[in-house]
């Protein structure tokens, strides 16, 4: 059989109704008109879906999915330090492949085709990525407290980085409160030989600011990353709530992707993403979901409602419009990670969600970017493609029961080590 697939009678977001080939990896037809089917083409009927683009996380820890609910109402510092950290310690390999696993299920399960990763034992969550078939931007995490063997194999695994047309590789520093200046900039040094993205978390709480400009002469977080030469456009940074004028313009000329996440922000009273500001001063910003211990899901669909009405709540209520949130999420994201895709256009690469218009919560359809930032949940995905295969058919992911029942298990056995 051919790697081909046929969606007949699609609407669009724009309303129309069209056909999809996709060939490949790539999207190669679509048209108006009836497509030819090649020869071994699987033919889906479109009648009643809509055929979007599908979400692209910035900011994520996959395998803290094991850590839902395990530590909530905790300020940020005594959440890691007391609770989070001592947790984590007990994980082995083999929990952060079943953590992974779970978190991919549900990024799946809710419209989720890639997600930057930030955490340790990789190899397992390139392996489940690999297996469950979606994209990813995988960290190798740093911090000072790892012994200098860890962290001179970590340097090695960077000049050899996973680089396949769905997995790439990262260099994730934690955040300047636990990387020294010195491993900051050997942490850069290492990304730009190897051509990598750096993925660091910034500017998160107030703390974190005030304590870095007593430390480095008045220099907020932003200012500091610049005077050591860690901001350019293969930087991503997390959160990045704590950012003045001068910041944003830093930001901005750098071309540094930062990534809102307004649930975790929210739920640890890091404080208010400014996104009217961020926008209005030139700066690319992506939406993220952090780790399932913060959030506490990994739901586009959820970050995006949050993110456009908390742009809107001090500011006015065309603040974060729905386009705005959408294209952030799939088009503007994509492209800040350099994937060849997030639109539903011939040549790009093939990922795609179909979602139900009979879904009560996409009914009436008058708009249906609005309707998906502001009213869509889950249960609206039915299907998702991502580099031409599906990974999701109607509303099933392969192997799903198992997960979730290896998750529960190790779950139930993780607090008692």
């Amino acid at each position: 059989m051919s790697n081909a697939i046929l969606i007949n009678n699609v609407q669009t977001a724009s309303h129309a109704l069209v056909n999809v080939l996709i060939e490949g990896a790539c999207f190669s037809k679509i048209s108006n008109e009836p497509i030819q089917a090649p020869e071994g083409c699987e033919i889906v009927d479109g009648t009643g879906f809509a055929i979007i683009p599908p979400f692209y996380n910035g900011h994520c820890h996959a395998a803290m999915s094991l850590l839902r609910g395990y530590a909530d109402d905790m300020p940020l510092q005594s959440w890691l330090n007391d609770a989070i950290w001592p947790m984590e310690a007990k994980m082995t390999a083999e929990d952060i492949e079943v953590g992974s696993r779970l978190a991919v299920l549900e990024m799946i399960k809710s419209g989720t085709v890639f997600f930057a990763d930030m955490y340790w034992e990789e190899q397992e969550t390139v392996r489940v990525v690999d297996e469950m078939g979606i994209r990813a931007a995988i960290g190798l995490s740093i911090m000072d407290r790892l012994s200098d063997d860890v962290k001179d194999h970590l340097f090695e695994l960077a000049k050899h980085p996973y680089s396949t047309d769905r997995i790439s590789t990262t260099v994730a520093p934690h955040a300047i409160y636990t990387v020294s200046t010195d491993l900051l900039r050997k942490c850069k040094a290492v990304a730009d030989e190897n051509n990598l993205y750096l993925n660091v978390h910034l500017a998160e709480t107030l703390v974190e600011d005030e304590n870095c400009r007593k430390q480095y002469g008045g220099l907020s977080p932003v200012q500091y990353m610049n005077s050591i030469g860690l901001l350019d456009n293969k930087t991503i940074l997390g959160h990045v709530v704590h950012v003045d004028q001068l910041d944003q313009e830093l930001l901005a000329k750098s071309g540094a992707i930062s990534v809102h996440n307004p649930a975790s922000n929210m739920k640890l009273s890091s404080g208010v993403f400014k996104f009217s500001e961020m926008k209005k001063n030139g700066c690319t910003v992506v939406l993220g979901t952090d780790g399932a211990s913060s959030n506490n899901n990994l739901d586009m669909l959820e970050e995006m409602k949050l993110a456009a009405l908390l742009a809107k709540v001090n500011d006015n209520p065309e603040a974060g419009s729905a386009t705005d949130i959408f294209d952030m999420s799939t088009r503007i994201a994509a492209q800040a990670f350099g994937i060849d895709a997030g639109e539903i256009k011939e040549g790009k690469l093939a990922d795609a969600l179909l979602v139900d218009l009979n879904n009560e919560k996409l009914v009436p359809n008058y708009n249906l970017i609005s309707n998906l930032v502001y009213s869509a949940d889950s249960s609206c995905v039915d299907s998702v493609i991502c580099n031409g295969r599906f990974v999701m058919r109607n509303r099933v992911v392969p192997g799903e029961e198992e997960i979730i029942d290896r998750a529960k298990f190790i779950c139930e056995n993780l607090p008692k080590r």
